[in-house]
């Protein structure tokens, strides 16, 4: 009798101990994610269960938790950690856009590679990243190569046509920038290119409507002239290794630091999303 209630005061005792730590690990220390798309194939693939690290650049801790399908301004503070993203660092984050703005989801997260950096300015030449604050290969140089391959005439202007999407910049995935990549603290001059090309940015940071008049090269905020802005956040450009197949920043634009989750250092397990069989290949895999 008395071995019993021993086992079960045991189980009631340790049960809710191991569910604490359980939550404080997953909020302070990793988590793990599933890979539902080819994005960034082959580094990762469906079915991949991705451990998110979030020591490196500190947990993101909720000071709202009024969270809505429609989005919202997210409020949290975030730890210190360990560094700053680098160049290549595999990154899960909030997806930033919910319909034309910038906006908060909660569990609506991509897992790409970080390709751009605050203050850098990067550039697609021949379907190629080109940064100006990094001299190696950013992304996957073979699924680079690829793309170049691609005749322009494949596609028609439509197809190529990227991120912001406006015929006075003429972007296209295998031509764009350069980019600059806002910085906090950055002063920088308002003409109606950069309006277009920052226009989401801008009305996330200053709450207010931004137009453009390319007759009088001019941003307007709520119908008010503006030269020049001071960045009040920090932006990546996220982009995944699978150029020819990836929803990624050159086609809705950068992530503000505050959407990170964590960087990406291990593939706990896969399954094969057929099957539904664990694919032992890809277990405890590092990346």
């Amino acid at each position: 009798m008395y071995k019993s209630l021993y086992k079960v005061l045991l189980v009631l005792t340790v049960l809710p101990i191991l569910t604490v730590l359980y939550l404080v690990g997953r909020t302070f220390v990793a988590d793990q994610f599933v890979i539902p798309t080819w994005s960034m194939a082959p580094t990762l693939v469906p079915g991949d269960r991705v451990v998110v690290n979030k020591l490196i650049m500190g947990a993101r801790l909720y000071t709202d938790f009024d969270f809505h399908d429609g989005g919202q301004k997210l409020k949290s503070v975030r730890m210190k950690g360990q560094r700053k993203l680098k160049h290549n660092d595999i990154v899960v984050f909030n997806y930033p856009q919910v319909g034309d703005r910038i906006a908060f989801k909660i569990n609506f997260v991509y897992c790409k590679r970080c390709i751009g950096l605050p203050g850098d300015s990067l550039s697609i030449v021949n379907g190629h990243y080109r940064c100006n604050n990094y001299e190696g290969v950013l992304g996957l140089q073979a699924e680079q190569d690829r793309l170049e391959t691609v005749p322009d005439d494949a596609y028609d202007a439509a197809g190529m046509a990227v991120y912001p999407f406006d015929e006075h910049v003429g972007w296209t995935f295998k031509q764009m920038g350069p980019l600059y990549i806002p910085r906090e603290g950055d002063i920088m001059t308002l003409t109606a290119k950069e309006g277009v090309i920052y226009k989401s940015l801008l009305e996330y940071e200053m709450g207010k409507t931004v137009t453009v008049d390319w007759n009088t090269d001019r941003v307007l905020l709520n119908g008010k002239p503006t030269k020049r802005h001071t960045w009040q956040h920090n932006y990546y450009f996220m982009a995944g290794d699978n150029v020819h197949d990836s929803m990624d920043s050159r086609y809705w634009g950068l992530v503000p630091e505050e959407y990170i989750v964590g960087v990406v250092k291990l593939i706990s397990y896969a399954k094969d999303k057929e099957t539904d069989q664990i694919k032992w290949e890809r277990v405890l895999l590092g990346l």
